[in-house]
């Protein structure tokens, strides 16, 4: 008999393996290819730019062992021990940047999410707002491509938040994550929802498809849920994620509905943004009085966790904001490589 750990079990559903941006992800991508062990030079996650392409992809892809995995690739490989270590170090090297770039951020949940709850007078540096009123529509196109490394599996990250939480917060934690899972419907799933946008903008739906044409500063947007997740450490910070994200969804997705609807996207590309006005506006004032209020009563030593991943949130956004507007400015692809025309 096979012992079990010599079992392989290879991904079928999962995406294909993409080609590494240096030294890291290189050094992941051959190992989880071959099957082989892992191999890179001493000190090169110290030599590595915590914001870059080769670190934020390396991180991406042992991060995917956690959720679907890679075709061809043995689901076995996700506990592995080199792989962890790696990772390990790797998220350390994030959260230290992460840490010194907000070292001045706010420390309560009042003075994080204070200025979330009120929309700016001036828009001019919303990227919602640029595609509502000049976006054109191979900018949606673009925008849809990038947002599907998380909206393909929106709301799985934040789901590991709920075996650490309890009373309040946890009720309604779970209220919130079923609404987003569809409400027992499988075709309302919002993943589900975004995939049927993507069909609208003649974009190929499958999951992780645009993995290889995502620059290093939208792979950190969707590595920070995963950081938070992993990490039972972290819990207060993924929740400060999670309610960041449900505060500031309903106008952007009020202005996305529009930007979609003046550019002839089709019903479901509109659909997907409109169903979120209306149910992250509910969402908002749950998380806030509920899964906020119900985690301070049970563990007031984590409001500054919240904070730091309310803030944090912000951060990569705007980040993420401001390399599209830099491309788009220029007429150039905010992608790494463009989308054929459609």
């Amino acid at each position: 008999m096979t012992p079990p750990s010599q079992t392989v079990t290879a991904t079928a559903a999962g995406p294909r393996l993409v080609d590494g941006r240096g030294e890291l992800s290189d050094a992941v991508v051959r190992a989880l290819r071959k099957g082989s062990p892992l191999v890179h030079a001493p000190g090169s996650v110290l030599k590595a730019n915590p914001w870059g392409e080769d670190l934020q992809l390396a991180l991406y892809l042992l991060y995917e062992l956690h959720y679907r995995g890679f075709e061809e690739v043995d689901d076995a490989r996700e506990w592995d021990p080199d792989l962890l270590r790696l990772r390990q170090a790797m998220e350390a090297r994030f959260l230290h940047a992460l840490r010194t770039e907000l070292s001045d951020a706010p420390g309560s949940v009042a003075d994080a999410f204070g200025p979330l709850l009120v929309e700016p007078l001036d828009l001019s540096g919303s990227l919602s707002r640029h595609l509502e009123t000049q976006g054109e529509l191979w900018q949606l196109r673009e925008y849809a491509a990038l947002r599907s490394l998380y909206h393909l599996k929106e709301a799985d990250p934040h789901v590991w938040v709920v075996p650490r939480l309890t009373g309040r917060a946890k009720a309604a934690m779970v209220a919130i994550e079923y609404d987003e899972f569809g409400a027992g419907r499988a075709d309302r799933i919002h993943a589900r929802l975004f995939a049927d946008l993507m069909t609208d903008l003649g974009l190929d739906p499958a999951y992780g498809r645009y993995l290889d044409q995502a620059p290093a500063p939208l792979l950190a947007t969707v590595n920070l849920m995963s950081l938070f997740g992993l990490h039972r450490a972290l819990r207060g910070a993924l929740v400060g994620h999670f309610a960041c994200v449900e505060v500031t969804s309903s106008p952007g997705s009020r202005r996305l509905a529009a930007a979609m609807r003046r550019c002839g996207a089709g019903p479901a590309a509109e659909h997907f943004y409109a169903e979120h006005v209306e149910a992250d506006a509910v969402h908002e004032q749950v998380v806030r009085h509920e899964v906020i209020g119900g985690l301070l009563a049970d563990e007031p030593d984590l409001e500054e966790d919240i904070a730091f991943g309310c803030a944090a949130t912000v951060l990569l956004e705007d980040r993420l904001a401001s390399h599209i507007r830099e491309a788009w400015d220029h007429e150039r692809s905010a992608l790494r490589t463009p989308l054929p025309e459609h």
